[in-house]
């Protein structure tokens, strides 16, 4: 009810820290400016990190439920307030073992936006050192369109590396009954359109996925009036590196054909997230965890997709997995991330909780082959 945005986990942070010092756990606060690392063991042994993220987005809720936003404008449109929920069950069902290793709570801020420097909440903990000495990390994130008590996870890479470009064609303002007397970006835009949707048909490696969306044009005022530029944003998808370069690359050399038709040309590239990989050594312990806990035919792997997640960033630092939990309600209607009216089934908590808590657990003993 109370959702805050990347940075801004002040209040969620502190209802962090208190349920941490009611099951007597030690924990460590302004890690990667506002998120909280906890530790369980004695730290002489294996090391596994549980990777939860806490922000919210920017989206006018439309639910009319008791415990709707109270915030204006913001919500848990993608469940993060039930990752850390469900990493606090963890904490719960872990706090009273004792054993040769460490469990580490990772409650990472921002996972939805950069700051200033375009550093997500996971690089920023990264750099604090929430992850050295970590032989593995694993999260979850929950997903509306399958039911509760169902487990997806799959090897390999699972979601996409996400750029951004930012671009204008810069063209010669004029009057709509002069064209000639004007340079009309509109006009060019065409061209580059057609050459940028082109990029994944005929300039990648069709065994490889890959995407461009052009997901905002802007030009013009009314319809005499030629406008002075055209503005784009774009969003670009890929799984390996050498694709996300070329799709930059060729994305740039698209707009440079504005100059051959007597226009300019901006192009702002922003890069976002790595594609997250989930380690399949890793992925087969909660596989077999989630079997054991849930039943065989709940347990799915749905595969890739072309989603970004900054946990990609920490799949790099250590060997890693995330897993995603069902919550829709049986017989329910789908609920979409970053949707206004994304909801979850709350009996798909302990679930994840006992999965996460699990799977660490068996780790830390010597249980995976």
């Amino acid at each position: 009810m109370n959702p805050e945005l990347g940075f801004e986990e002040f209040q969620t942070g502190a209802l962090v820290a208190e349920t941490l010092n009611q099951l007597e756990v030690e924990y460590q606060t302004g890690v990667g400016k506002t998120g909280i690392v906890a530790r369980l063991g004695n730290g002489n042994g294996p090391k596994i990190g549980i990777r939860a993220d806490m922000d919210a987005l920017p989206i006018l809720e439309a639910n009319d439920v008791p415990y709707k936003s109270t915030v204006p404008g913001k919500m848990h449109a993608c469940g993060h307030d039930a990752h850390t929920t469900m990493l606090l069950g963890a904490a719960m069902l872990l706090k009273d073992k004792e054993f040769d290793g460490e469990i580490r709570l990772l409650f990472q801020p921002s996972e939805e936006r950069s700051d200033e420097n375009n550093i997500s909440g996971a690089p920023a903990m990264i750099s604090d050192g929430a992850v050295e000495e970590l032989d593995a990390v694993i999260a979850l994130h929950v997903l509306g369109m399958f039911d509760t008590g169902m487990i997806n996870i799959s090897d390999g890479f699972i979601l996409a590396n996400t750029d951004t470009i930012e671009a204008k064609i810069i063209g010669k303002g004029g009057h709509g009954a002069a064209p000639h007397m004007a340079i009309d970006p509109i006009f060019v835009a065409a061209p580059v359109i057609s050459a940028i949707h082109g990029i994944v048909s005929r300039r990648v490696d069709p065994n490889k996925p890959a995407v461009i969306t052009i997901g905002r044009i802007s030009g013009g005022t009314v319809s005499n009036v030629i406008p002075g530029e055209v503005e784009f944003s774009i969003t670009l998808r890929s799984f390996d590196d050498d694709v996300r370069e070329l799709l930059i690359q060729e994305t740039i050399n698209a707009f440079e054909i504005a100059k051959n038709m007597g226009a300019d040309c901006e192009v702002d590239v922003q890069r976002g997230y790595p594609a997250t990989y989930n380690d399949p050594e890793v992925a087969s312990w909660i596989r077999e965890t989630a079997i054991d806990l849930v039943g065989e035919e709940n347990v799915i792997s749905r595969g890739p997709s072309m989603g970004g997640e900054d946990f990609g960033y920490m799949s790099r630092a250590s060997k890693g997995a995330m897993f995603n939990v069902g919550v829709r309600v049986p017989g329910g209607p789908d609920r979409f991330l970053h949707h206004p009216e994304f909801d979850l089934d709350e009996d798909a908590l302990p679930i994840g909780a006992a999965v996460l808590a699990e799977t660490a657990m068996r780790f830390i003993e010597g249980k995976f082959k």
